[in-house]
């Protein structure tokens, strides 16, 4: 499976539609054929694995695509009845080994031996693509001065490092971060080329999001993506500050 979303054939007299796209609508323990519902995180959803009900933004939706793989539609907007799993590896990996998705959708599924590595490379489009948005909007700051004033003035809701970035640089202004309250979380997971592919920028090493509506919308994506890696490299050594991501901590295992 390539790493873009699934695009489905669309209904008689309608244009492609692609995840991301398209109206949604639900019901009580399910969905219509038209589609999931939006990333606002405020339904909630039964993981198939588990069995837990929990608020969809810790999900990752599936459907059956046309010639019966298992498609993920991270935007929750594909046509078809959802099929949730926690989004972290495990779950997803067990998910497959185990036929859940045949035995929920109560049809023959084939899913991919890796669709959880589909689905953390989706994730981590999305994020990048979502930090290039923050940029054109003007809520991303980039460059070591000025990350360094926006940690300063308290506006910076996330730090974004890059994961091969100097730790020098790094040191200093995660060290003024753990003195805020509350501090800013940090995300360290992608290179410096994959922050200035998707900035537009030479040599992104340091940048800061802005509190915001983005930056809420950036946090439900990299909180997903915090269930396939975690976003603060082990080679970093430790809590690079007051314990930034806290809220993240024990994402990443199906129970």
């Amino acid at each position: 499976m390539s790493l873009r979303e699934a695009t489905f054939p669309p209904p008689k007299g309608e244009g492609p539609r692609k995840a991301g796209e398209g109206v949604s609508a639900t019901s009580p323990g399910g969905e219509s054929a038209r589609g999931g519902s939006s990333l606002r995180g405020d339904r909630e959803r039964r993981d198939l694995v588990t069995h837990q009900v929990m608020d969809e933004s810790r999900l990752i939706r599936f459907v059956a695509a046309p010639d019966g793989s298992v498609a993920p539609d991270l935007a929750r907007k594909l046509p078809g009845r959802g099929l949730w799993v926690a989004a972290d590896r495990a779950s997803i990996e067990a998910a497959v080994k185990k036929n859940l998705f045949s035995r929920a959708a109560k049809a023959p599924m084939k899913p991919a031996a890796d669709l959880a590595d589909t689905v953390e490379s989706l994730l981590m489009r999305r994020c990048l693509d979502q930090l290039g948005l923050a940029r054109r909007e003007g809520v991303l700051i980039s460059g070591f001065e000025k990350s360094l004033a926006n940690i300063r003035s308290g506006k910076a809701a996330w730090i974004i490092e890059a994961a091969d970035g100097s730790a020098d640089g790094r040191g200093k202004l995660l060290s003024l971060a753990k003195h805020m309250t509350p501090p800013p979380k940090v995300c360290g997971v992608f290179t410096a080329d994959d922050l200035s592919l998707a900035l537009g920028l030479e040599n992104a090493i340091h940048a800061v999001l802005l509190e915001g509506g983005r930056a809420n919308r950036w946090t439900i994506e990299v909180e997903r993506l915090a269930g396939f890696r975690p976003l603060l490299p082990p080679e970093w050594g430790g809590e690079p500050a007051e314990a930034p991501n806290k809220v993240l901590d024990g994402r990443g295992s199906a129970p």
